[in-house]
């Protein structure tokens, strides 16, 4: 029945509509996704729109709106690890309706980020995590710091969390150490557990709701070893399954349809390098299966991904650093295909992504030396690499990842 009365009415008290029902928010990049069911009863006339307003405080419906002509609507410019809730009037030519039941707490993400942590800086290592807007070019900020200044780790991402696993310390030895920091604000690194024992040179990739990563060297010698998290619950890491290759040094990725590759690296054999691409699918544990090979075999390239291209970048083949960007149609098993080029050859870097873009940081450019430099390229589109900005400082044998990757839908 149309509303009768009170504030949100029309003209003769009988000709607004009633409110939407089944109010539901998706949360996103500092926005939300407001679905509903348009009212049976549209009052006197037709419905000619919807109006979503987001509230922080259950009260003032003020933080945030939008209007449509139907379901969804996305709320945008709202504040990134905030809780909130949305209401959802309709209205007619008469009139708008009383607010809908408040929906369901969500909270917004913040703007597709990459994070850069940890690394060689000169002498010794850090524990330094910067960070960028994927979606700008400009010079990296500081975030905070990781529990344990390392190099080698492995990395990956969650909507909320970024967590580092395993490394090197300054000693030079492996470390089982996972820690994670926010998004959403910035600050120092909190533990997270430990992983199945110590490890470097790995690489690391993700859903939203698992992280996994091939340990690389576990306890000095070179392993086929998968590990997983569980993102949101802080523990110690499981074993997963296994690569087709023991192999350290290689690059990992994820699509959004949840499935994770990893490809390259270096082995014990001459000429040390691989060409292998295997592939997981994250929700289910289990031993990796061939993808497809690589154009170039090399050891320390660096992964990242869209929702469907998985982009491998630069490395060492059996000769010296080299500029090769391949690309993967995640989905579909293959080889790899020439997607373009680095500014220059270029090893020991880092690299992350949004849907939309790859960014590569830091490393080691061949004949020039450590670098501070951050690239990007449009996955969806082949060709060069070109300028985003500088780290704060030229590091090498970092790990970087993303709240914005592949693997998040």
């Amino acid at each position: 029945m149309a509303n009768k009365n009170g504030g949100f009415i029309g003209t003769d008290g009988l000709d607004a509509p009633d409110p939407p029902t089944a109010v539901t928010p998706t949360a996103g990049s500092l926005s939300v996704s407001v679905a509903f069911t348009a009212p049976t009863d549209a009052g006197t006339s037709a419905i000619t729109g919807f109006v979503a307003q987001v509230s922080t405080d259950g009260t003032d419906y003020s933080a945030g709106s939008n209007t449509g002509s139907s379901s969804p609507i996305v709320v945008s410019s709202l504040t990134a690890g905030t809780a909130a809730t949305a209401k959802v009037w309709a209205v007619n030519a008469y009139g708008t309706s009383a607010p809908s039941v408040a929906s369901a707490s969500f909270t917004p993400t913040a703007a597709p980020t990459a994070l850069f942590g940890g690394g060689y800086t000169s002498t010794s290592p850090n524990n330094t995590v910067e960070s960028v807007v994927i979606t700008t070019t400009a010079n990296a900020t500081d975030h905070g710091d990781l529990t344990v200044a390392r190099y080698n780790p492995s990395s990956f991402g969650s909507a909320t969390r970024g967590l580092w696993a395993a490394g090197q310390n300054a000693a030079g030895a492996s470390v089982n150490v996972i820690d994670f920091v926010l998004f959403a604000s910035t600050g120092n690194a909190t533990d997270f557990g430990d992983a199945s024992t110590i490890a470097n040179s790995g690489a690391g990739t993700s859903n939203d709701t698992r992280g996994i990563y091939a340990k690389g060297v576990d306890n000095s010698a070179r392993t086929d070893t998968i590990d997983y998290v569980t993102m949101a619950s802080a523990g110690n890491a499981s074993d997963f399954g296994n690569l087709s290759v023991a192999r350290n040094s290689l690059a990992a990725g994820a699509s959004s349809a949840g499935r994770g590759f990893f490809a390259g690296g270096q082995i014990a054999a001459d000429p040390y390098v691989e060409d292998t691409i295997d592939y997981v699918t994250i929700a289910s544990t289990g031993n990796a299966s061939d993808f497809g090979n690589l154009t170039v075999g090399r050891q320390l390239p660096v992964g990242c991904a869209s929702a469907t291209r998985g982009i491998i970048a630069g490395g060492r083949d059996a000769g010296d650093a080299v500029d090769v960007i391949d690309y993967i149609t995640v989905g579909s098993t293959g080889n790899a295909s020439d997607f373009g080029n680095l500014s220059a050859a270029r090893q020991n870097f880092s690299a992350a992504s949004s849907t939309l873009r790859g960014v590569f940081a830091g490393g080691i450019l061949s004949g020039v030396g450590e670098l501070n430099i951050i690239e990007y390229i449009t996955i969806a589109s082949a060709g060069n690499a070109v300028d985003f900005g500088d780290l704060t400082a030229v590091t090498r044998l970092l790990a970087g990842c993303s709240n914005s990757h592949g693997g998040i839908t």
